[in-house]
């Protein structure tokens, strides 16, 4: 583009040794080299660490290299002393009484920033930041709430519309990929929906609609193919494009879709190999409940921030019974609230697996199960407590 300068960590050409910056990671970047060559301190830039660390877990880039050091430095400036407009949100997300992580911003805070500009034009959330004190962060915030309730619905119904034409109109056993384009879909939203059927049916999805006169899109991918470069290979049919290895965005022109579909159908179809479809979690260790003690923990929390490329260490542990208290929480009760025991401990571990309500009835029954997990510290009423994330069941 005609531009004094184009700055961008991926450019072919690029000299900078690390290009997995998230576009705010850039924009923080720029600023670093200005405040260096202008005399600045770094004290002057460090408060907009908390908003480099909100885009670094809400894009999903790699938690590696220096993205891992500025979310580091970005969450303790997030706990410690968040901008006004931060501080509104973590409210009204339930988050100010515990310590923020990842997890947090990508499930709970990102989604609601989010919010604003897929419902509208994103202006709220602008102001959000711009909040000159705690009153109008607190009112933005809820504004911003509320078009997360919406976003919500939305959500749903566009999912529920993409997934029984999945079902009913496309004949999945025949593709190693989705392509859906339907021009109602709200376009703030699509890239929500693409994970969804990525999660559902474990191959790359990419969900299209009509904005502006032109087709655009949202692509989300498996583990080890690269949607990125999939899409690179169409580019020259292609307006636009952009992204990373597991998550893209797409523009073009109606009288290419046909021959879009066709070439990144026939690229999935070359590439993505049968076992890659199927959901696999690698685990890291078998491990008995005794293990999990209070040292072990804080030892597992050195590893922190956890994300993409540095996940957090699986665990497996076989033949757990239900200790008597295990329940269905949440809307529509389709998440486990569990107790869980094993041979080697009698006072139980707590437990959470969201959406495994197929699994309660024989949980209840105390039959014995296989669970892989993650450990998490949870803060509730003052305490500290252990609680493990269930990742599958088996049994």
């Amino acid at each position: 583009p005609d531009a004094v300068a184009v700055v961008d960590a991926k450019r072919a050409d690029s000299i900078y040794p690390y290009n997995e910056l998230s576009g705010c990671g850039v924009g923080f970047k720029l600023i670093h080299a200005f405040s260096i060559r202008n005399g600045l301190a770094f004290s002057d830039i460090e408060p907009l660490l908390d908003l480099v660390a909100i885009s670094i877990a809400a894009d999903i880039v790699p938690i590696t290299g220096e993205n891992r050091v500025m979310m580091h430095f970005g969450l303790k400036r997030l706990n410690a002393n968040p901008s006004f407009g931060l501080r509104g949100i973590i409210e009204i997300c339930g988050l100010s009484k515990k310590p923020i992580t990842v997890n947090d911003i990508a499930f709970k805070i990102g989604p609601r920033i989010n919010a604003s500009g897929r419902m509208m034009n994103g202006k709220e959330a602008v102001d959000l930041m711009l909040a000159g004190d705690m009153s109008q962060a607190r009112e933005k915030a809820v504004n911003i709430d509320k078009y997360n309730e919406d976003r919500r619905e939305l959500d749903k119904r566009i999912t529920d519309e993409a997934v029984d034409f999945v079902d009913n109109r496309f004949n999945i056993a025949e593709h190693k990929s989705i392509v859906l384009y339907n021009e109602t879909w709200h376009k703030g939203i699509i890239g929500i929906v693409a994970s969804r059927l990525t999660e559902k049916y474990y191959r790359p999805a990419i969900v299209l609609t009509k904005s502006g006169g032109m087709i655009s899109g949202s692509a989300r991918s498996v583990n080890n193919f690269d949607v990125y470069k999939a899409i690179e290979a169409c580019k020259d049919i292609l307006e636009n494009f952009g992204g990373h290895t597991y998550a893209a965005g797409l523009t073009l022109k109606e009288e290419n879709l046909s021959e879009f579909k066709r070439r990144f159908d026939e690229i999935s179809f070359e590439e993505i190999e049968s076992k890659m479809m199927q959901p696999q979690i690698t685990v890291d260790a078998e491990i008995s409940l005794n293990a999990i003690t209070p040292r072990f923990v804080q030892e597992l929390a050195l590893f922190n921030p956890f994300g993409p490329e540095n996940e957090n260490p699986v665990f497996v542990t076989r033949g757990v019974l239900d200790a008597g208290g295990s329940k269905l929480v949440g809307r529509g009760f389709h998440h486990i609230k569990l107790e869980l025991v094993d041979r080697t401990v009698s006072e139980p571990v707590q437990a959470i697996a969201f959406s495994s309500d197929e699994h309660f009835k024989k949980i209840k029954e105390k039959q014995p199960v296989d669970v892989c997990y993650t450990i998490e510290e949870n803060r509730h009423g003052g305490s500290t407590y252990t609680q493990l994330l269930v990742r599958d069941i088996k049994g």
